[in-house]
């Protein structure tokens, strides 16, 4: 498990977060650069983010509001090519 700050946001990690190798920091890196951020259609309370890792690489992640300002993060992985397409329709 992985805790941490992001932008008075607490961040914490399953350990299903690291299934795909990415790093704790990297995570937290992608809610700071998060460029998509919505609620999966069809679920209440299952968040699917498009940010960067560290080093300027595309991740997804995806996570539940555990509210007043937490998410826990299950899943973690460089982005797919099928969500790219979600960043073109927020321009």
């Amino acid at each position: 498990m992985c805790q941490g700050a992001s932008m008075a946001l607490e961040i914490v990690c399953k350990r299903s977060a690291f299934k795909h190798g990415v790093k704790e920091a990297d995570i937290f890196w992608a809610f700071n650069t998060a460029k998509y951020d919505r609620l999966v259609e069809g679920f209440e309370n299952k968040y699917l983010l498009l940010g960067f890792n560290t080093r300027g690489n595309l991740l997804e992640v995806m996570y539940n509001d555990l509210g007043e300002d937490k998410v826990s993060v299950f899943h973690a992985m460089p982005c797919r090519n099928a969500l790219r397409s979600l960043l073109k329709r927020e321009r």
